[in-house]
């Protein structure tokens, strides 16, 4: 029964190599760059069998296989991974679950990330390698830490194929994904703030420590501690891992036995009332497109993905230029602007995240003016909330409200600007996106250098026609305050001109390919 799993998985990998050059080409890439990477750490971890300072080496093995730990465990929960051996695909086998989440395990060893893993361990091994008890223990902890990886996967990805099944649940995690990248933003910047050459051994010592009581990195603690004389601790840290292992094991059986007699879950369906935002809006063509556009923005996973990352871009922002030294008083203007930056370019490409459904726009007979207005109502719904109240907050918070006339300046004219030429670029140039109904965290049906040229024009484009803003703003923070003044005219002008001026001429450009969007809808 085992071998036959573990033929069946080297079908399955070697089907990889069974699809398109260019798939190909990059799964080959993907390979090549895992495969080095493992290499590079293989040799310093054999360079590290000649370094004298065992408990430096301890800790820092002892973190860094916890991380690993987790990415074995919070990978699969949250961006989801094609389980090709799912247990439930084997349910009308007759196959009894404890054999079959055995055989499962065992086939785990066959795989990309087991020969990766499998190649840092072995280097672990070397490191340790420093007597005859430590080598022993070093081949059990590692072996133990190798197991325990792969079968966390395997727990993880059953899990969120069995819990995660329905659609909106995958999408729901995504994002709480991206929010969890945030939430650890804090932990990043105080980890860089460290004085790592004073203090950074007693931070490391500190950690390691606990972890090394703990799941997650008692494996990797056994032979440092032998190393170190510590002997009875490495035994009991042992034991640890071994029963972690154990219990592991018992609970992989069962949800393999729970998954065979349990259907897959169904997304409940829901009723509406009314045509929603159909009745709220005006009953014309640019009403029902903007309406439209809120149904998608209120349902539609791509955008909220979009909505998410319009925060993480100041977040991620304020911890680089913190780290540099740059002062707060001048980090917290920041915030408002990039969220109007992103929020402009968030509908570059927003013809094509209709897919094939544009038809609907082309064949009404819609015009091209109020299909292109009516696509940007939601966005600068939104926008006026961020720019009032974020402007507002933003000043209150520096105690200062001499550059409230600059926020609202720079703010508005990255908006509008970017609203005005996405209006056109997603007209001119519409790119494959992500259909609807996947995963927003798909990748594309087929890229190239396309989106990345329309991408840059957008935002770019954007940072050009605010530069004026911006500089003005920059002389009234550094100068005199009186240029918030020319900063907020020039923004709110340029704003909307160029808003203007990309509704009408996206609109003509909308009127005159409508057959080939739609074309381009159906290829992707």
């Amino acid at each position: 029964m085992v071998a036959q799993f573990l033929g069946l998985k080297l079908r399955l990998l070697a089907n990889i190599f069974r699809r398109s050059p260019w798939q190909v080409v990059g799964i080959v890439v993907g390979l090549v760059y895992g495969l080095g990477i493992a290499g590079l750490l293989f040799f310093a971890l054999v360079a590290l069998r000649f370094v004298d300072d065992v408990s430096v080496i301890r800790d820092a093995l002892v973190v860094a296989g916890s991380a690993t730990v987790v990415g074995f465990i919070v990978f699969p929960l949250i961006f989801g991974v094609d389980d090709t051996m799912d247990p439930r695909k084997f349910a009308l086998f007759g196959i009894p679950g404890r054999r079959l989440a055995i055989s499962l395990a065992v086939a785990a060893l066959i795989g990309i990330p087991a020969f990766v893993l499998g190649i840092v361990l072995l280097g672990s091994v070397v490191t340790w390698s420093r007597g005859v008890g430590e080598t022993i223990l070093a081949v059990l902890s590692a072996a133990l830490a190798f197991a325990t990886c792969l079968l966390l996967a395997r727990v993880a990805t059953a899990v969120a194929s069995f819990l995660l099944a329905t659609r909106r649940a995958r999408e729901l995690t995504g994002v709480l994904g991206l929010l969890l990248v945030v939430a650890a933003s804090p932990v990043i910047v105080a980890l860089t703030t460290v004085d790592w050459a004073r203090e950074g051994r007693q931070v490391l010592e500190g950690l390691a420590g606990w972890l090394g009581w703990t799941p997650l990195g008692a494996a990797f603690a056994v032979p440092g501690d032998a190393a170190n004389g510590d002997w009875g601790v490495a035994v009991l840290k042992l034991l640890i891992a071994a029963a972690t292992l154990a219990l592991l094991g018992l609970g992989w059986i069962r949800l393999v036995e729970t998954m065979l007699v349990t259907p897959e879950r169904e997304g409940a369906s829901k009723s509406y009332r009314g045509l929603g935002w159909f009745d709220r809006l005006p009953q014309n063509a640019s009403g029902a497109v903007a309406a439209r556009s809120f149904t998608y923005w209120f349902r539609d996973a791509r955008y909220w993905v979009s909505i998410v990352m319009v925060p993480l871009a100041p977040v991620i922002f304020i911890i680089a230029f913190s780290i540099v030294g740059v002062p707060m008083e001048y980090l917290g203007l920041a915030p408002v602007p990039l969220m109007c930056l992103f929020l402009g370019w968030s509908l570059h490409n927003d013809t094509a995240y209709d897919s094939t459904a544009i038809w609907l726009h082309i064949v009404s007979g819609v015009r091209g003016t109020a299909d292109r207005f009516g696509r940007l109502v939601p966005v600068l719904v939104l926008g006026v909330v961020v720019i009032g109240l974020g402007s507002a907050l933003t000043v209150f918070v520096l105690d200062d409200w001499r550059p409230l006339p600059s926020l609202i300046g720079v703010s508005t004219v990255l908006l509008l600007s970017g609203l005005g030429i996405g209006s056109v670029t997603s007209a001119r140039f519409p790119y494959p996106a992500v259909k609807p109904g996947d995963s927003p965290f798909q990748q594309p049906q087929s890229t190239g250098s396309l989106s990345s040229l329309v991408q840059s024009i957008t935002m770019f484009g954007s940072l050009i026609v605010a530069a004026p803003a911006v500089a003005f703003a920059l002389l009234g923070v550094f100068a005199d305050p009186s240029w918030h003044l020319a900063s907020f005219l020039s923004g709110t002008v340029l704003g909307l001109v160029v808003i203007v001026a990309g509704v009408w001429l996206g609109g003509r450009v909308f009127d005159r390919r409508g057959p080939e969007i739609l074309a381009a809808a159906i290829r992707a």
